[in-house]
């Protein structure tokens, strides 16, 4: 703006000067002169090209706590080379942060959220009532950011780490009054033409099902290029493909592991990686570490889904799901957790490397809900000895704190946890046979995944069992009626077998200085980073509902 002014200046001297005295053609350049100081304010950028929404599930402040401690503290950080520093503190440092009611909102108003609502409030921008899928509290299909961004023109993706019709990624793009109905949500995601990018687990809701024991069903999969461990079971109640109907009806691409999906060259692609939720993320830094990942990382699938999507000159939507940072929190599975944290810190730095130099997008960083209630807290077990301090104040004292605060060693040892505690379960009885597993067989398969060992009295109350079939340990909905027999906060211990990873936990606890509160979801704000044209970000650095992000990202795409 300056520039103009002073072109417009000099343009004047030009003109004024033909036929013009020396005293004039100064005057002019006095003017010029002072017009180069005028300062006019740039116009401020409301509106982008891009929207990228992060999401990790189940990722309050405690957790996003646990991942910066861990990446400055740890003795032996991976952030090391990185001077301590995560991804969500570059976003944090470059960009602008706030925080997040998530509550339901409207009629049916309640205190906690689950995941299908909490993402169907960001999809929306409008209240929505528990476990619904892309519908308003009073149970009317609305549409979600995503499908206006596709009927404005832009391109559109959804990527997560567990199932592609989990509640999250269906909240942006199908409509139904319940998260459980994955195949009908499925059936959405293929057949509305409103994704073009679709990359996470969950091919059971896509397959036949007869697919595991129909001979011919099987080698159609094995022929399109898909491992047996994606199409190994189903959970469709008919004969369905919709993998095939993906292909040859609707124009997919499809990709079924890591080296497919990185060959791929299309504008519209399916990528299947597991028959229900992907690796781990103690199984991924493990794969990572070794070299032989055979599924392809949440960065991975994030680059693919950058890389496709900015094709379209229109601009894109773009979700991203960090997925089991939740299901670990459920578990009260803290070096699980741990590792969650980390596989989803590293898509947030692919996408901070692709945007941080751009001015044309915008990137939310946010989570659904807390899960877990989790913290590190002082105790009074292993208590610390009296150490002799140098300093002149401590007047011939001995430094010897009342409590156990918590080493900075515990942040290593979560790291060093090689399984989660479901492999402790399959360790503890193949069958999940719980009753016929000894405290013997649970001290021995705690200590084999855990850099904190148990002892036996500890292990004798891991087995006790409410014997809860309501969830499967793949987190699948089904229904029961049993009267729990968990008695510590047992009413908040709502899944199957989730009474023996909270009691895994708990025998931990002490050890690692951790308190878990509940086996599910608290009503914590959480927090959001924002990063893009100032213009853009500024509105997130406050206090606000998930309803609120969701309208201010649609208007930042000019919808």
């Amino acid at each position: 703006m300056k520039k103009t002014c002073v072109a417009l200046a000099v343009a004047s001297l030009l003109m004024t000067g033909c036929g013009s005295d020396d005293k004039e053609i100064v005057e002019v350049i006095k003017e010029v002169e002072v017009i180069k100081e005028v300062e006019v304010p740039p116009v401020a950028v409301t509106e982008v090209k891009n929207v990228i929404l992060m999401i990790g599930d189940g990722m309050g402040p405690q957790q996003v706590g646990l991942l910066e401690e861990y990446a400055r503290r740890a003795p032996n950080s991976t952030y090391s080379a990185k001077n301590g520093v995560t991804a969500l503190s570059n976003f944090a440092n470059q960009g602008v942060m706030g925080l997040s009611l998530n509550a339901p909102h409207g009629d049916n108003g309640k205190l906690v959220v689950d995941s299908a609502c909490s993402a169907t409030q960001l999809a929306t921008g409008l209240a929505a009532g528990s476990e619904m899928i892309g519908l308003d509290d009073q149970g009317n299909i609305v549409e979600t950011i995503l499908e206006k961004a596709k009927k404005a023109g832009k391109a559109t993706g959804l990527v997560s780490d567990t199932r592609i019709t989990h509640a999250t990624p269906a909240a942006f793009a199908a409509h139904q009054p319940h998260r459980s109905l994955e195949p009908a949500i499925a059936e959405e995601l293929i057949e509305s033409g409103n994704v073009d990018v679709l990359l996470s687990g969950g091919a059971r809701v896509f397959l036949p099902s007869d697919i595991k024991t129909d001979a011919a069903d099987r080698d159609v999969m094995s022929a399109l290029g898909a491992p047996e461990s994606v199409y190994k079971k189903s959970k469709r109640s008919d004969n369905r493909n919709l993998v095939v109907e993906a292909k040859e009806q609707f124009g997919y691409e499809l990709a079924f592991d890591k080296a497919q999906l990185a060959a791929t060259e299309t504008t519209k692609l399916l990528g299947l990686f597991a028959n229900s939720g992907m690796a781990d993320g103690i199984a991924y830094s493990a794969c990572k570490e070794a070299n032989n990942c055979s599924q392809p990382s949440l960065k991975e699938m994030t680059k693919k889904a950058l890389d496709v999507l900015s094709k379209d000159e229109d601009g894109f939507f773009l979700m991203i799901e960090g997925g089991q940072i939740d299901w670990a929190g459920h578990a009260n599975d803290a070096g699980w957790m741990l590792h969650e944290l980390l596989k989803f810190d590293e898509a947030v730095e692919a996408v901070y490397e692709w945007v941080k130099d751009r001015n044309d997008t915008l990137v939310v960083v946010t989570a659904d809900h807390e899960t877990g209630s989790f913290g590190f807290s002082y105790s009074r077990y292993n208590m610390p000895e009296a150490t002799t301090l140098p300093g002149d104040g401590m007047q011939g004292r001995d430094y010897k704190p009342n409590f156990n605060f918590g080493d900075l060693s515990h942040l290593e040892m979560l790291y060093k946890q090689s399984g989660t505690f479901y492999n402790m379960l399959d360790m503890a009885n193949a069958d999940w046979n719980f009753d016929a597993a000894t405290a013997n067989d649970w001290m021995t398969a705690i200590n084999n995944y855990s850099a904190y060992k148990v002892t036996l009295e500890e292990a004798e109350k891991v087995g006790e069992r409410e014997n809860n079939p309501y969830y499967d340990p793949d987190h699948s909905y089904q229904s029961a009626d049993v009267t729990p027999k968990f008695d510590d906060f047992n009413e908040f211990y709502v899944y199957a077998d989730e009474d023996h990873t909270a009691k895994i936990g708990r025998a931990l606890a002490r050890h690692q200085n951790v308190v878990w509160g509940t086996g599910t979801h608290t009503a914590a704000p959480v927090p959001v980073y924002a990063f893009g044209p100032e213009g853009v970000t500024k509105q997130f650095s406050t206090m606000q509902h998930h309803v609120d992000i969701g309208q201010k990202m649609m208007a930042a795409l000019g919808l």
